[in-house]
């Protein structure tokens, strides 16, 4: 089996285990973990290839994905989704270090992107090869922190760092769209001076070729679809939270290819 397929495989996999955790009793962010997963099993593939490469998950709501992702790609032993959101469990509705593979904690919004720019700098500037790789949400954008930190990236001028915009088009209170719309934005991070690549969130051949750190600052805007892979839920701002029933899972697990 090549990478592509392996991906593909995997991401497939995870997308059925996110919905195992959206059958728990405390359910989980579907919606924005579906739309993550190929950002994240891409992410994941070009960082085992550089050492000293760390993946932040900034929009930390989608822990179901990130811990979906590190079980299929074996950073996880264990099935997360018997134990997800269970008292005393690692696996909590926002991810911390507790959790193999996660160094920083996130879930406030906005707060990963920092954590991901200076693991990039600190190895900048010990000289020590890795970087980062920040997977960031279209409505994270709407913190103010993400902007402050740009402009640090830019006056630092920090290299080996790669940001993602999972551009699914929703959040919690309904489309993006509809409540602040985000008119240029390639432009406005050119602005800062960094590379900015526009791409199909959910082609994985695409994301492995153009997610890797290097000598400048880049931006990836990757369009997904809010609930992808289950086609009840896809484009729906509504599945942005979701608490399903045992027969439904199953159900939607049987529609994902």
């Amino acid at each position: 089996m090549n990478e592509i397929d392996l991906a593909m495989e995997r991401a497939a996999r995870a997308r059925r285990l996110i919905v195992d955790m959206a059958a728990s009793q405390v359910g989980c962010h579907l919606g924005g973990s579906l739309s993550v997963v190929d950002i994240l099993v891409a992410a994941y593939a070009v960082a085992a290839r550089l050492p000293g490469t760390e993946v932040v998950l900034s929009k930390g709501h989608a822990a179901a994905a990130l811990y979906a992702v590190l079980h299929e790609t074996g950073r996880i032993p264990e099935d997360p989704a018997p134990r997800y959101g269970q008292a005393g469990s690692p696996y909590t509705g926002h991810p911390g270090p507790r959790v193999p593979g996660v160094r920083f904690p996130t879930g406030s919004l906005g707060h990963g992107l920092p954590y991901a720019a200076g693991w990039a700098l600190s190895r900048q500037v010990l000289g020590q090869p890795g970087g980062a790789i920040a997977v960031l949400g279209d409505g994270e954008l709407q913190e103010g922190l993400v902007w402050e930190t740009l402009q640090v990236i830019s006056a630092k001028q920090i290299r080996d760092l790669t940001i993602v915009v999972d551009l699914n088009g929703g959040q919690n209170d309904g489309y993006l769209r509809d409540i602040s719309p985000m008119p240029g934005l390639p432009d406005r991070m050119a602005a800062f001076g960094l590379e900015v690549i526009e791409a199909d969130g959910h082609d994985l051949e695409k994301l492995m070729a153009v997610l890797a750190p290097g000598d400048r600052g880049r931006v990836v805007l990757a369009a997904t679809v809010k609930g992808k892979g289950v086609p009840i839920v896809e484009g729906k701002a509504s599945a942005h939270y979701a608490r399903i029933s045992p027969a439904r899972a199953r159900q939607w697990k049987a529609a994902i290819r």
